[in-house]
C-alpha cells in the first residue's frame, strides 16, 4: 500500500495566484484571470469541489480551442435604469457574471431592484459566488443560468433541458449569509462520472440511459433526471425563458433544431439585486433576518439529526476550516495542474 495522501492541501492565496497565472498563460488577461481563478477557489473554499480548481483545465482548453474568448469585448445596454443586457461575446462566465453583478448592484443603489441579463458567456462556474457578491454589499443576490441541454425533462425521450441553476444570497449580520445554491437536477454530472469511476450505484430516480430511461447503474448512466421530476423540468424551461429568450439569445429551440450553430456552448444568465433599503429600511431587514435564521437555529433537533442548519450555513463552515488549515486539491487534479504549469512555464506553490 503507499503512504501517499489522496489529496495535496494548498493554502488559498497560493491556489488563488497559481490558477491566476494558468489563466494568464491561457490568455486572458491579469485582471479577468485573477476574477476567474477568485471564482474557482471560492467554490473550492466552501467544498463545491466539482466547481472548484479542477475547473482551471477545462478553463484552459476552453480559450485554446476558441470556445470561450479571451478578448472579449463585453458591452453593457440598457434603455431603463432598472435593467440592463450584458453583451458577453463569449468571455468566461466568472468574467461576464462578476461585471453583471457588479453592475446590478451599483442601478439597485439608485432603483431599488434592478437586474442584469447576460447574453452568451461560457460555462458560468457557481454562481453562489456572483449573488454572494451582491449580498457583501448588504444586498440581496438572485441568479438564474441556462446552458446547453444535458438532462431529462418529464415525458421527453432523452436530453431535453439544461441542469439550470438557482442561486440566492441574503446578507445576515448575526450570521453567515443564508446562500440558496442548486440545480434542477437531481444529481450533478459531476457525481454521476465519480461513481461510474468508482463502480457505485446511482440513487433511484437520479439519473437515466441515453434514451432517458432511468438507472441505477454509473456506467449506463448519461444524463442527471429533473429534480421532484416536472417541478425541475419546469423549472429549468423556465429559466431559459427568463435568461436566454428574455436577452434575445435563445439555446433551447436552436438546439433542438436543424441548425448545428445551435450545439455550440454558450450560457445565459439572469442576476437581480435588491436594495432593503427600497423595502421599508436596511436595519429593519437586517434584525428580521437574523430573528428568522436564529430562531431556526432554536428548533428542536430531530433525532438521528446533526443539528439544524440553513442554506449556505456549512459551506461557510467548511470555507472558514480551509481557509485556515488549507485547500485539499485531488491528487489527480494536482498532477494535471501541474503538468499545464510545465507546459505554460509557471511557477508551482510550495
Amino acid at each position: 500500500m503507499s503512504d501517499t495522501p489522496p489529496k495535496v492541501l494548498v493554502q488559498a492565496d497560493d491556489l488563488r495566484s497559481f490558477s491566476a497565472a494558468l489563466l494568464e498563460k491561457g490568455g486572458l488577461s491579469p485582471e479577468h484571470a485573477a476574477t476567474t481563478a477568485d471564482v474557482f477557489v471560492w467554490a473550492a473554499l466552501r467544498g463545491v469541489d466539482s466547481h472548484g480548481i479542477a475547473r482551471v483545465p477545462a478553463y484552459l482548453d476552453l480559450l485554446a480551442k476558441g470556445v470561450a474568448n479571451a478578448q472579449a469585448e463585453i458591452k453593457v445596454e440598457s434603455t431603463t435604469p432598472a435593467a440592463a443586457v450584458l453583451h458577453a461575446d463569449r468571455a468566461p462566465g466568472p468574467v461576464a457574471l462578476s461585471a453583471a453583478a457588479d453592475e446590478a448592484v451599483s442601478r439597485a443603489r439608485t432603483t431599488g431592484i434592478a437586474s442584469v441579463g447576460v447574453r452568451e458567456t461560457v460555462h458560468t462556474g457557481a454562481i453562489g459566488y456572483y449573488v454572494s457578491k451582491i449580498a457583501e454589499q448588504g444586498l440581496v443576490g438572485i441568479g438564474f443560468v441556462a446552458g446547453m441541454p444535458n438532462m431529462g425533462y418529464t415525458g421527453v425521450k432523452g436530453a431535453a433541458v439544461a441542469t439550470s441553476p438557482l442561486a440566492i444570497a441574503v446578507p445576515s449580520e448575526g450570521h453567515a449569509p443564508l446562500l440558496l445554491d442548486m440545480a434542477t437536477a437531481t444529481i450533478a454530472l459531476g457525481k454521476i462520472r465519480q461513481a461510474k469511476a468508482s463502480d457505485t450505484p446511482l440513487p433511484e430516480g437520479a439519473a437515466a440511459t441515453e434514451d432517458g430511461t432511468p438507472t441505477t447503474d454509473p456506467s449506463a448512466a448519461v444524463m442527471p433526471l429533473p429534480l421532484g421530476g416536472a417541478k425541475g423540468s419546469g423549472m429549468s424551461l423556465a429559466f431559459e425563458l427568463l435568461t436566454s429568450v428574455l436577452v434575445g439569445a435563445p439555446i433551447f429551440a436552436q438546439f433542438h433544431s436543424d441548425d448545428p450553430k445551435g450545439r455550440k456552448h454558450r450560457q445565459n444568465a439572469l442576476l437581480i439585486a435588491v436594495d432593503p433599503a427600497a423595502f421599508g429600511g436596511a436595519e429593519a431587514f437586517a434584525e428580521g433576518v437574523d430573528a428568522t435564521l436564529g430562531t431556526l437555529k432554536g428548533l428542536p433537533v430531530a433525532e438521528g439529526a446533526e443539528g439544524v442548519f440553513y442554506p449556505g450555513e456549512r459551506s461557510a463552515g467548511v470555507a472558514s476550516a480551509r481557509g485556515q488549515k488549507g485547500i485539499p486539491v485531488p491528487r489527480k487534479v494536482w498532477q494535471d495542474l501541474t503538468d499545464r504549469a510545465s507546459e505554460l512555464g509557471v511557477a508551482v506553490p510550495a
